[in-house]
């Protein structure tokens, strides 16, 4: 007889599937797990005197998931005698599972306060790769000779089974902590401890720290030292609810183990007014670094600190460092609105992967390479992989290496227009689509070939003031009260025809006076909105082209009759939405699709997304699932242009 436990997921990485072998393993319990579509069906011998025992660690040892969407579980007929393999073909940048951060802080443990601490499920793995195939000589911890206690754990079944970066105090690499005055080096369970204590008083009393994480350098600061680039990491789970507004899938997201970073409510007046927001980036720790320095601060009776992504370049009154080189991947920021989720941009997860369809062909999108293995695709950063014979090459345009004598080019929309078609597996089926990041484009699939019906229009900064004055009749009247009643405003529109590198949202952040002069921070200042509903920013087009003029000088006019910003930001993104949907829907009419595929990272906001979400209810669109809905996803469709 088998019990048989079937996990409800879309995501095709094997962290979670390792970890029940690993568990299964431990109890010497014999297990048959196989993928099935969006499902982990482990089948265990129902049988096993320690089954129970079994399963009941599973339940408390499986990490939270931002992809488990439920269970259920059955007894069949079926004999089950032999144990399933961990599958080690690649590592992944992980937070830690429950296993290792309770091991983390046993005083009994070979590995307390050991802040390498990683399982092959967990922890920062992924950056200390330095090649294929994936084995301890291929990584930097190459250089540092296991010892005795953990070379035998590797082989004794349990999560640290074949872990080729497994180690601990005896056998790992010291860390440094440095500042102007002294430097003091941790080896061991005390030494770390006192380390982490000392950089954690050096916060309390407004310093800045550097620490090279597992996940790469990290500069952190108090909140009070935050700008546009930070992100809030809250130190207290017990307190996140006191400081946040958040609903039960947000904070289940922030504390699962993949660990993502996202755009939430602000509770705390005082945070508010600080920040100057009701909205702020917001993280909760995850490698052993970022989550031992949060214990110590908590003990200081701190809620949260601040940290941006840096490197060792970065000035700090502080600096924490090992010799282990490096090689990190940028973070996931993950998107909720409802019932829908996705990854809005980001590499960590999502890369590498062994996933959909295998071609005979290489796929090359910035440093990322995506190379047949096996019946799939194999997808990661270049400088990993060795050269392999294939019948073509499809490049990122604007690439001017020569990978194969036979290459073609495609574009970032189109390739992530693909990715979507893959993941969905709609091949044979008739889609259109738009893609969004900073300028719109709306795609066409015809079942074999996908065609850019209407390509991005770069804007073009040269000449605003006068493109605008000469818009229509008595729009120069517009400019001349800009530069009467917005004089500041009037000069740095000014100072943009002189650049050759403007987005279009830096002259509408310009236009609302906004410091980020960026799409972050206009979709800052809309989140500040209340209301029910905006006001309409003109997005139409001209010669089947947004029209750019008309769109600035659209919110130019509100602005200068006094419309508040945040009105005006939120309206911006409506109107993009209805864009967006009119547009879409008059493609589907015409060309008779039955899918409507929306990507493009700049989707990943709320105002947009749910205004593209209440008119496209009738046919909901399809988005990528185990990939970012940007330009990271251009390597996936790029295998199938």
């Amino acid at each position: 007889m088998a019990l048989v436990l079937e996990l409800h997921t879309p995501s095709t990485q094997k962290y979670i599937s390792n970890q029940i072998i690993s568990i299964a393993r431990e109890f010497g319990v014999a297990l048959h797990l196989s993928f099935e579509e969006e499902k982990i069906v482990c089948a265990f011998d129902s049988e096993h005197p320690k089954v129970q025992q079994c399963l009941d660690s599973i339940a408390h040892r499986l990490p939270a998931s931002l992809f488990l969407k439920g269970s259920n579980s059955f007894l069949n007929d079926e004999k089950i005698t032999q144990q399933s393999e961990v599958q080690n073909l690649y590592p992944l940048n992980l937070g830690l599972c429950p296993s290792c951060q309770k091991e983390l802080f046993d005083v009994s443990s070979r590995r307390y306060y050991y802040p390498f601490i990683s399982c092959n499920s967990c922890g920062g793995n992924y950056s200390f790769l330095t090649s294929y195939p994936y084995k301890r000589e291929n990584t930097s911890f190459k250089f540092l000779r296991e010892c005795s206690a953990c070379e035998a754990e590797r082989e004794t079944p349990g999560l640290k089974e074949k872990h080729h970066t497994n180690s601990c105090h005896e056998c790992g690499v010291p860390v440094r902590l440095v500042s102007k005055s002294s430097e003091r080096y941790a080896n061991d369970a005390g030494s770390y401890r006192t380390m982490f204590e000392v950089a954690a008083k050096a916060l309390l009393d407004d310093k800045k720290i550097l620490i090279k994480t597992t996940f790469g350098y990290r500069l952190f600061y108090k909140e009070t030292k935050m700008h546009k680039e930070s992100i809030l990491m809250m130190i207290d789970a017990d307190k996140i609810t006191d400081n946040l507004a958040l609903i039960t899938e947000e904070f289940q997201a922030l504390l699962s183990i993949e660990r993502p970073y996202m755009s939430v409510t602000v509770k705390n007046e005082k945070l508010k007014e600080l920040l100057g927001s009701n909205t702020t980036y917001v993280k909760y720790p995850d490698d052993g670094f970022s989550i031992l320095l949060a214990t110590e601060l908590k003990k200081l009776g701190l809620e949260y600190i601040a940290y941006e992504e840096a490197d060792e370049s970065f000035d700090a009154d502080m600096k924490m460092d090992y010799d282990l080189e490096l090689n990190p991947q940028n973070d996931m920021r993950f998107f909720l609105n409802k019932d829908i989720q996705f990854i809005a941009e980001g590499e960590r997860v999502s890369f590498p992967s062994h996933n959909l369809m295998a071609k005979n062909l290489v796929s090359v999108a910035g440093e990322y390479a995506g190379i047949p293995q096996g019946e799939k695709m194999f997808f990661d950063v270049m400088e990993h992989f060795e050269s392999i014979k294939v019948m073509g090459a499809n490049v990122l345009e604007g690439d001017t290496e020569r990978y194969h004598e036979n290459q073609k080019y495609f574009s970032e929309d189109e390739a992530s227009f693909l990715c979507v078609i893959a993941e969905h597996n709609l091949f044979g089926k008739a889609c259109v689509g738009a893609y969004f990041d900073e300028e719109p484009s709306f795609l066409y699939y015809d079942g074999k070939k996908s065609l850019r019906v209407v390509p991005p229009k770069r804007f073009d900064s040269s000449n605003i003031l006068e493109d605008i004055a000469n818009l229509r009749e008595g729009s120069n009247r517009l400019i001349e009260n800009l530069e009467k009643k917005m004089p500041t405003v009037f000069e740095k529109l000014q100072a943009l025809q002189e650049r050759d590198d403007v987005k279009l949202f830096e002259a509408v952040a310009i236009i609302l006076d906004i410091d980020d002069r960026s799409m972050r921070g206009v979709t800052k200042e809309a989140m500040k909105f209340v209301g029910k509903g905006g006001i309409q920013i003109d997005t139409h087009v001209t010669d089947n082209r947004f029209d750019h003029t008309a769109f600035l000088a659209s919110i130019i006019s509100y602005q200068l009759a006094g419309v508040s910003n945040a009105i005006l930001a939120y309206s911006i993104f409506e109107s993009f939405g209805d864009y967006f949907s009119e547009i879409i829907g008059e493609l589907k009419d015409k060309t008779k699709a039955s899918e409507i595929i929306l990507c493009g990272r700049d989707f990943a906001n709320q105002s947009l997304f749910s205004r593209m979400q209440r008119n496209l209810k009738m046919t909901p669109p399809h988005m990528s699932i185990n990939y970012p809905i940007g330009k990271e996803s251009a390597v996936v469709g790029g295998v199938y242009i």
